[in-house]
């Protein structure tokens, strides 16, 4: 482990700072755009821009990394993302911001592909789990650190978009300075859709509406925050309360997964996030009730997107894990860009309780597909299954795969030692 981290650290620092920015960016147009006083319709179209520009990343970033490599990828998209958040203040329109986000979304994709290659390159078959570990922790502190900068200036300013430009220009240094040697990028032939469903119903319906909650938490929460009349201080509370959650559930729920029905989990976590919802719609007027909830949401959808794909995985041949993540991201990010519109209609109708009220129906359904599928076909036994690894909703494609080799490994390793 210590030798991963002598060859990593540069690269999760980096990472971090990526984060930092991402995390502040995305609370701040929610804030600065209640300033400007745009509709929540304008801010839903904003905030599902990037979702939109994300999903079409993973399909043309790695076209790009095999015609001129890493590193140009790399610098290019980052210098991108750096000049857009520069350009937000200077242009406030939302549909000027829509097309930022565009460009935010399909460029932070990138620079994630990127680093996360060099860190399955960092990996060894020993260390692969912890670099997984680390990597998903370093992310979730990224965003949550970013919601105490959003409090080190004026939102109506420049300040605080010049800070996550900075940091991600400065990110660039310790990753490209310890990315060496520049690691092989294999295409994966993605696995169809009606394969893919045919393998595994729940993890598909499962990823649609799980997208719809991530965007809720990673685009609208900011917008809930104006529309509930909260201050800075509470909206930054807020925010980072869904991450601390994500935090320090996500591997507990990992280790009952490896032990148990997954399907039955699904639908208890599932049922949790649920009502954590309703919660929070009906008891938000208390702010005490109102982090507590998005605590127990938080810690329970991050968690949802691990156990979706490993319980996927548990219905796929190996040969098949690597083409069929390709697809439950795709699915994840319909939902994801889907999400932040149907959220802003429902508080548009119901309020700012709307937003947590079309959360409750999302992980209700959750809840209410895994019952039914418990009842179309037997559980995989406990041994058949694959080991959980965590992963972050943030993550891309290169995440996914180094997971699912994660837990190949960890899997057949368990199978034979002896008993």
């Amino acid at each position: 482990m210590l030798s991963f981290l002598n060859n990593a650290w540069a690269l999760l620092l980096g990472v971090m700072l990526l984060m930092i920015g991402n995390g502040l960016q995305g609370t701040l147009l929610g804030v600065r755009g209640s300033i400007e006083g745009f509709s929540t319709f304008e801010m839903s179209v904003v905030m599902s821009a990037y979702f939109l520009g994300f999903l079409f990343a993973s399909r043309v970033v790695p076209k790009m990394i095999r015609n001129v490599g890493h590193v140009r990828v790399f610098a290019a998209l980052a210098s991108f993302i750096s000049a857009v958040l520069i350009l937000y203040p200077a242009l406030a329109n939302p549909w000027v911001w829509a097309v930022g986000r565009v460009i935010i979304g399909f460029c932070f994709c990138g620079v994630y592909i990127t680093a996360e290659s060099w860190l399955n390159a960092a990996a060894t078959n020993e260390t692969r789990g912890k670099a997984l570990s680390l990597y998903m922790l370093v992310q979730v502190v990224g965003i949550v650190i970013a919601q105490g900068l959003l409090l080190v200036a004026d939102p109506g300013g420049f300040i605080l978009f010049v800070i996550p430009s900075i940091l991600v220009s400065i990110a660039v240094a310790p990753i490209l300075l310890a990315a060496s040697p520049t690691p092989a990028f294999d295409s994966t032939k993605p696995m169809s859709l009606k394969r893919l469903w045919e393998a595994s119903p729940l993890g598909c319906m499962g990823m649609f509406l799980l997208g719809g909650v991530f965007a809720a938490q990673f685009g609208m929460s900011a917008v809930y925050g104006g529309k509930a009349g909260l201050t800075l201080p509470q909206i930054s509370a807020f925010v980072a309360s869904f991450y601390v959650g994500a935090i320090l559930l996500q591997f507990p729920i990992g280790w009952v997964s490896d032990r148990m029905d997954r399907r039955l989990l699904i639908l208890v976590v599932a049922a949790g996030g649920g009502l954590a919802s309703v919660l929070g719609a009906f008891g938000g007027a208390n702010f005490s009730f109102l982090l507590l909830a998005a605590a127990i949401i938080g810690g329970t959808s991050n968690p949802l997107y691990s156990l979706l794909i490993a319980y996927t995985n548990d219905y796929l041949s190996r040969d098949d894990m690597a083409g069929a993540s390709g697809g439950l991201l795709f699915i994840n990010g319909l939902g994801a860009i889907a999400g932040p519109i149907i959220i802003g209609w429902s508080m548009d109708a119901f309020g700012a309780r709307g937003y947590f009220l079309l959360m409750a129906v999302l992980l209700g359904l959750l809840v209410a597909y895994a019952a039914w599928r418990m009842t179309r076909r037997p559980a995989p036994s406990v041994q058949d299954t694959g080991a959980f690894a965590p992963l972050s909703p943030t993550s891309s494609l290169v995440a996914v795969e180094l997971a699912q080799e994660y837990s190949q490994e960890s899997t057949e390793q368990d199978r034979d030692e002896p008993r």
